[in-house]
């Protein structure tokens, strides 16, 4: 624990000191956030209850009337000193709901996993958006035009909440400013780097408020050219600025409630993404990277996970500056491969420019901001294995070692096949499937207004679904297992092989060691790397098939997000040595225990498994020790394996520093 004069506490697992560059006040601020104070008051209003007002409504009037409802009544908080203003204060929404009820009971789920089009807002101001609905308007009959006009009734909302905040901060002493800023924006276009952080955070709130969960994006693209501006024209200073930065952060906290909701996927998926390139190909880095460096190095604040596009090209004093905050600990810095991933991306389809102008879903997953509906198809490639191919080790496979991969990958295939089946979005005729409403997010995503179709219905530019495949290391370990142990070395037939794993391995202590010596994936090895490669060709292909078949693009993915906790039980004993309901692989990462060789040999085989076709992503979860990343040494070490991570052909990596007390 890093504690510093001023008596704020900022978690480090390094043995550096974090730097204290913000004030006082608002590292006070940050470490009373940090502590819930914020979040445990959302469990003092957890909803606005609709009572009367409900009855005889349709789900989509219930919408609307929820939305005004909750823009009207919902507690407003303004905390001492800050900086911006707006706050999502029901509790509910925290459970990923829209935070209204009706007798007491929710009754409409929320929308996740997207980026939303926060540069339109601050560039052109959401009156422009306003203006865009009464133009659509003109141009579209029937539920289209529902649709619109729930649209038009959302944007009314968001101002009855705007005036509220109005009301509440004008004459208040020492919000001068505050109020001053918040008189324009979010309505009309920002003019200087304040009022663009109050705008997006406004934004950003209202969004919450209504229980959705957004990423943030390219937070340095979307706020940069204000800060470049007013420091050039000497209205501001760094300084001046890192404060105002600092509280947008800060006021991200506000739903820390002390306990976990379980998503397992990154806190409410309010990512960041910062560096690389704009869609000109110019670079990205500018001051507000810098000030976002500088807070997530100064406070243990880990509510806006954060990732750096990193490119062949990046200087290494930015590696360096990277690694000063990697190795403080918290998991609170990645790094994406953005030349392998704009190849990727325009390998898929996707215009360059488009391309590069990639951040993600609120989590990892890689999409075009503000321009794509997104939603992945988690699915357990283990199980298949254990259950389908192997019949759960009842009926011993008697083929060749190929036709055994043959077998399972057609099973891949078929898995994918009943994804793209019970996914499809579009009914006979073309007409997309009717969902839950979404006006809230729909306004603020490309197409959605111009179509006069919903996020959910076919309106962003991009539509995608992503089967995402877990357990990629433990399947392909399993394979290689039973491949060295039954045809390569004949040490045991496949018919003992199974009845070893149905008796859970008890018995077979010796065979059982055997099986957890043999170099697995993460070590380097080019044979068990290369089951790893053959399945994500297998799963790619079969994406591949049925791409647009469904009404959405079908891009493959790896990832767990925890899911092998919930798996685990399902789970049957593994040819590579575990026993029934372990815990296994996360992501694209290893087996524990299985990668023996260090680092570089983790690095080697992930970045060899053929990442290229993993369309939203493969992502590598890296734990480094404390002891390695102490002084200039540590962070040479760091630096260097951010730069070997992307040399290698590496997707997004997630390292971290375990404190071994």
């Amino acid at each position: 624990m890093d504690i510093a004069a001023d008596g704020a506490e900022f978690y480090t697992a390094s043995f550096e000191k974090r730097p204290v560059r913000l004030s006082a006040a608002t590292r006070r601020f940050a470490a009373e956030s940090l502590r819930a104070r914020y979040g445990l008051m959302t469990r003092e209003h957890p909803a606005i209850e609709l009572g009367e007002k409900a009855e005889g409504l349709s789900r989509d009037e219930l919408h609307d009337l929820a939305i005004r409802e909750i823009a009207a009544a919902a507690p407003l908080r303004i905390c001492e000193g800050e900086l911006v203003s707006g706050a999502a204060t029901l509790g509910l929404a925290i459970d990923h709901r829209v935070p209204a009820t009706v007798k007491g009971e929710p009754f409409l789920f929320s929308v996740s996993h997207l980026t939303v089009d926060f540069e339109t807002v601050l560039r052109k101001g959401a009156d422009h958006i306003g203006r865009s609905i009464d133009e659509s308007l003109q141009h579209h009959t029937g539920g289209r035009r529902a649709f619109l006009l729930s649209c038009r009734s959302v944007m009314d909302s968001m101002r009855v909440w705007h005036k509220r905040y109005l009301d509440a901060l004008k004459d208040r002493p020492g919000y001068e400013q505050v109020y001053a800023n918040l008189r324009r924006v979010p309505f009309e276009p920002a003019r200087t780097f304040h009022e663009a952080v109050q705008s997006l955070w406004f934004t950003f709130a209202f969004l919450r408020l209504c229980g959705n969960w957004p990423g943030i994006g390219r937070l340095d693209m979307l706020l940069g050219p204000y800060l470049e501006k007013d420091l050039s024209g000497g209205r501001l200073t760094m300084d001046g600025a890192r404060e105002i930065l600092a509280h947008f952060f800060i006021k991200g906290c506000e739903w820390i409630t002390g306990s976990s909701n379980g998503s397992g996927d990154a806190q409410h998926y309010q990512n960041i993404v910062l560096g690389g390139v704009l869609p000109d190909g110019s670079p990205a880095h500018n001051a507000v990277t810098e000030l976002t460096l500088d807070i997530l190095e100064e406070l243990n604040i880990g509510d806006f996970p954060t990732s750096y596009r990193v490119s062949a090209g990046t200087d290494g004093r930015i590696l360096k500056r990277l690694a000063r905050v990697i190795r403080h600990g918290g998991g609170v810095l990645a790094v994406y491969n953005e030349d392998g991933i704009i190849k990727t991306l325009t390998d898929f389809g996707y215009p360059l420019e488009d391309a590069r102008s990639f951040a993600n879903d609120g989590c990892w997953e890689m999409q075009v901001p503000g321009k794509t509906f997104f939603s992945y198809i988690p699915f357990d490639a283990l199980e298949i294995l254990q259950k389908q191919t192997l019949k759960s080790y009842e009926e011993p496979f008697t083929g060749s070692f190929e036709e055994l991969k043959e077998a399972y990958f057609a099973d891949l295939a078929a898995k994918v096949g009943n994804i793209c089946r019970s996914h499809a979005a579009v009914c006979p005729g073309g007409v997309w499937k009717k969902t839950m409403p979404c006006s809230v997010v729909s306004v603020f995503e490309q197409g959605c207004i111009e179509k006069g179709l919903s996020y959910m219905e076919g309106g962003p530019v991009y539509n995608v679904i992503s089967p995402h495949l877990g357990g990629l290391a433990d399947a392909a370990d399993s394979l290689f297992a039973v491949k060295k142990l039954v045809y390569d070395q004949q040490a045991v037939s496949m018919e003992e092989l199974c009845e070893a794993l149905r008796s859970d391995w008890e018995g077979f202590d010796a065979l059982r060691a055997r099986a957890l010596a043999l170099p697995y994936y993460g070590n380097a090895d080019p044979e068990a790397d290369g089951i790893v490669r053959e399945i994500l060709r297998a799963f790619a292909d079969a994406c591949a098939e049925y791409d647009g078949a469904c009404g959405y693009r079908f891009p493959p993915g790896v990832s767990t997000f925890g899911r092998q906790l919930q798996w685990a039980p399902n789970r049957l004993a593994c040819p590579h040595g575990y026993k029934r309901g372990a815990v296994l692989a996360g992501n694209a990462s290893p087996c524990p225990g299985t990668d023996r060789e260090g680092a570089t040999a983790l690095l080697t085989s992930y970045c060899r498994s053929g990442l290229g076709r993993m369309v939203t992503g493969a992502a590598l979860d890296l734990r480094l020790d404390p002891q390695t990343v102490r002084g200039d040494r540590g962070l040479e070490a760091i630096a260097g394996l951010i730069k070997a991570f992307v040399l290698m052909g590496g997707c997004f990596m997630q390292p971290d520093i375990a404190d071994t007390e």
